[in-house]
């Protein structure tokens, strides 16, 4: 089932997100929408908080559903370790048609437990990397926006201010 993806401004959004504690036939049913809910956006990333979901869970998939084996869930993730940094366009699912150059790091660690409760750990580079520094910042509320200059943060909410009492957004 596709889920509503809340937008810039929703409370949700800038919650830190509680661990996730039940690995049962809910949590597997609610990966499956997340899945389905990030590849027909289409996005790369969900993070449950996107949806209004209060857990620390999230979805990745670079692939965007052509590899199977690339299909990542995270719960719980906590960052190992980052190394370097990297400057890229970036967008979010939850701030539709606006993109800004962010920094992240270039290569991190992740250790978290996949759905079924069991540790993984996740170490990515480049666009994985990005990804998984976006979808940590969403679980601990904060957006992309945050991470740029005051003035373009405050240009991007201006903008959105625009659309919102145009009844666009």
């Amino acid at each position: 089932m596709i889920l509503p993806i809340l937008k810039y401004g929703a409370p949700e959004l800038r919650t830190v997100s509680k661990a996730v504690e039940s690995f049962d036939g809910e949590l597997e049913k609610l990966v499956k929408n997340m899945i389905e809910t990030m590849y027909s956006s289409p996005g790369i990333g969900l993070a449950a908080n996107q949806i209004g979901l209060n857990l620390r869970l999230a979805t990745i998939d670079l692939s965007v559903g052509e590899d199977p084996g690339k299909l990542i869930v995270l719960c719980n993730p906590e960052i190992i370790y980052v190394e370097g940094e990297q400057r890229c366009d970036e967008g979010c699912l939850s701030i539709p048609d606006f993109s800004e150059t962010v920094v992240r790091p270039m290569k991190m660690a992740v250790r978290g437990l996949n759905m079924h409760g069991e540790e993984i750990i996740i170490e990515g580079e480049e666009l994985l990397a990005r990804c998984l520094s976006h979808e940590i910042d969403h679980l601990n509320g904060l957006l992309f926006v945050d991470r740029l200059s005051p003035l373009k943060r405050t240009l991007i909410r201006n903008k959105i201010k625009k659309l919102t009492k145009a009844g666009e957004w």
